[in-house]
């Protein structure tokens, strides 16, 4: 994986070298083995780069990357895995040029010369986010891989003729632009508030946005000073779910037959690299479903690792060692402290650039970093949650859609004060007492946020709305915010779809899959140099999901039946079958115990008052019902500690 950054700006004697050198600087963990830098003084433009190499170790690889016909220049993050089968095309046509030496980025540029940009992404299968020059036309196209596994930010720093566009994989990029002094925008905070993370197309900064998933963005450099970009997409996860969806497969032995060689295929692809590669490993459906494929192409043990805590409740390593035992895998198993946990929590700030709160960053940049110690690639089970029906929210969707028809406002109000009777440590200790795969992991947290949806209910769509939002009470939290919109807020995305599941599913590929999950994971391997590949996330992976039934994803009150009916091919089922838990960490715990004079000093109510964008009496009281185990506001506390921390580390 590696690290791309530059900007356009008004063409003038003064250097470019400079200012795309701290750019790329900036990005150095991205890409520790090499730094390249192109520019144009007659436009203005500058394009830099930061490479891990993967692919062609050789100076052939080395980027910024100019066409064999002199007209791109290239600066590419990420992995097209078909590239062989792409040069094979342009070769049975007779349009490929002299090969320099085997990298995916000399097979782009060629496909961009030949077929166009929109084109050959539509033909490549992979990962990437790119800028792409036009010496010819004086166009810059940045464009980012259809689910968002890549990031890729953009924005204006300046004024008149001093304004630039920016663009970079990561804020800080943007950020080491000389003049950047883009304020925050209380708007985009309010969001962050509302979801734990900042949805793409926004950005902390005012003038500062992500580029949408499957999207190209073109901009001519006689634009600037209009700040005229022109987005298109490319592909669409929409479309993609409604074709499935009107095409189904039926019968159950095809629908089985065709997963296992579709993701087969994915993991074969990329399974490919010219450095060490290994597999995270948790023991669960989804990360043992890509080991056992892996496994299985292997002719010697794959490395595999997980990470454990001393806390039962959440360690997964004894299940994760069984799966790893039973595949034969050669298998590395982290045994962490919450002293190192906690350790981690100063760096969060700057490794993930912006504010950002899924807990469970902390874990991932663990296993992460072991990881790094023996591999530069490694493969992982993200995503099949979201394409094959694994969150516990879809279980529950239909009964909960029914059931709130019926009960009145009083009456969940009533069933929210009764779960909020009964200790946390209580609920945990039943949840525990549940036999076999009925248990329930950490049912006092999962108890506790369902008493806090109770009052909330609406039309089952609020109801998912609700399930994603931490923190309802955005408008008196956040000072002088004003609503933004967000895709949640299109009920026509999902119009059409009659199954609560399916448009949960949907919704969660389209916001919570990139704006969480694809950005905690991407951070936390880039924080330490190494690359991370999904391939749940091969496109024809993910359109075979939308093609099969709800009931070949959810059976018998059970997620991801399809998915297990594979993976029990090649590991016992009794290996599997437990209750989900997730990657998670007894953060609600820490708060009130060694982490607590770290987050009194961020939420001390004079310094809330001082720095003006946050509510400082509500964050109290919250503060102060968790402190008393009232109350469970671990999401709602670290959301605001993470803020906290990361506007401290950015001032």
């Amino acid at each position: 994986m590696c690290g791309l950054a530059g900007f356009i700006r008004e063409p003038s004697s003064a250097d470019l070298d400079a200012p795309c050198l701290a750019m790329t600087n900036s990005l150095r963990l991205r890409g520790p083995d090499d730094e390249g830098r192109w520019k144009d003084a007659n436009t203005g433009a500058a394009l830099g780069f930061r490479r891990l190499s993967i692919i062609d170790l050789s100076a052939a690889g080395h980027q910024p990357m100019l066409s064999a016909c002199g007209r791109y220049v290239l600066v590419f993050n990420g992995e097209i895995y078909n590239h062989l089968s792409l040069r094979t095309n342009l070769e049975a046509a007779g349009r490929a040029p002299t090969w320099r030496g085997h990298s995916d980025t000399e097979t782009l540029l060629a496909g961009f010369a030949e077929w166009g940009v929109a084109v050959t992404l539509q033909r490549s299968v992979g990962m990437f986010a790119f800028a792409l020059w036009d010496r010819v036309e004086r166009r810059l196209t940045l464009a980012r891989d259809r689910f968002g596994e890549k990031p890729l930010y953009y924005g204006w720093v300046g004024n008149g003729a001093n304004r630039a566009l920016v663009f970079g994989s990561e804020l800080k990029a943007l950020r080491a632009y000389p003049g950047f002094a883009n304020p925050v925008s209380r708007d985009v905070l309010a969001l962050y508030m509302r979801f734990s993370n900042i949805p793409a197309p926004y950005c902390i900064y005012e003038n500062v946005f992500k580029l949408m998933p499957g999207c190209l963005l073109t901009f001519q450099a006689e634009e600037l000073e209009s700040q005229t970009v022109l987005i298109e997409p490319y592909w669409s996860t929409i479309d993609m779910a409604r074709q499935g969806l009107a095409n189904p497969i039926e019968s159950d032995s095809e629908a089985l037959e065709l997963l296992e060689a579709t993701l087969r295929e994915a993991v074969s692809l990329q399974a490919v690299a010219d450095v060490p590669l290994g597999a995270f490993l948790s023991g669960g459906v989804d990360s043992s479903m890509i080991v056992a494929l892996m496994q299985e192409q292997s002719a010697r043990p794959i490395q595999t690792f997980t990470v454990g805590f001393d806390e039962a409740d959440f360690d997964e390593s004894p299940y994760a060692l069984a799966v790893a035992q039973y595949l034969g895998t050669d298998h590395h198993a982290l045994r962490t402290t919450a002293a190192d946990a906690r350790a981690v929590i100063p760096s969060l700030a700057s490794l993930y650039d912006e504010p950002f709160a899924d807990s469970s960053q902390i874990p991932s940049y663990l296993v992460c970093k072991a990881a790094r110690q023996h591999v530069t690639v490694a493969l992982s089970g993200d995503a099949g949650d979201e394409l094959f029906g694994g969150y516990n929210r879809y279980l529950w969707a239909s009964r909960v859609s029914r059931w709130k028809g019926i009960t009145s406002p009083a009456v969940r109000g009533f069933l929210a004060e009764a779960i909020r009777a009964l200790p946390l440590g209580t609920w945990n200790a039943l949840g525990r007492s549940f036999p076999g795969t009925n248990g329930v992991a950490r049912l006092g947290e999962k108890a506790y946020k369902l008493a806090e949806r109770l009052q909330r209910m609406g039309r089952f769509d609020d109801l998912y709305h609700d399930l994603v939002t931490e923190w309802p009470e955005w408008r008196e939290l956040v000072f002088g915010a004003d609503c933004l919109l967000t895709r949640l807020d299109a009920p026509s995305l999902v119009v059409g779809i009659s199954s609560p599941e399916h448009r949960m599913m949907l919704w969660d590929a389209l916001t919570y899959l990139p704006d969480d999950i694809l950005t905690k994971v991407d951070r936390a391997a880039m924080g330490v140099s190494l690359e991370t590949r999904m391939p749940f996330l091969d496109h024809r992976v993910a359109e075979l999901a939308w093609r099969l039934p709800l009931h070949q994803k959810i059976r018998n009150g059970q997620g991801k039946w399809a998915l297990r009916q594979v993976l029990y091919k090649y590991v016992p089922r009794e290996l599997i079958e437990r209750p989900k838990s997730g990657f998670a960490i007894p953060l609600g715990e820490w708060l009130r115990g060694p982490l607590r004079d770290w987050a009194e000093n961020l939420l001390e109510e004079t310094r809330l008052e001082r720095e003006g964008y946050l509510n400082a009496k509500l964050i109290r009281e919250v503060w102060s019902q968790h402190l008393s185990s009232r109350s469970d506001w671990t999401v709602k506390l670290w959301t605001v500690l993470m803020f906290q921390a990361w506007l401290e580390a950015s001032s």
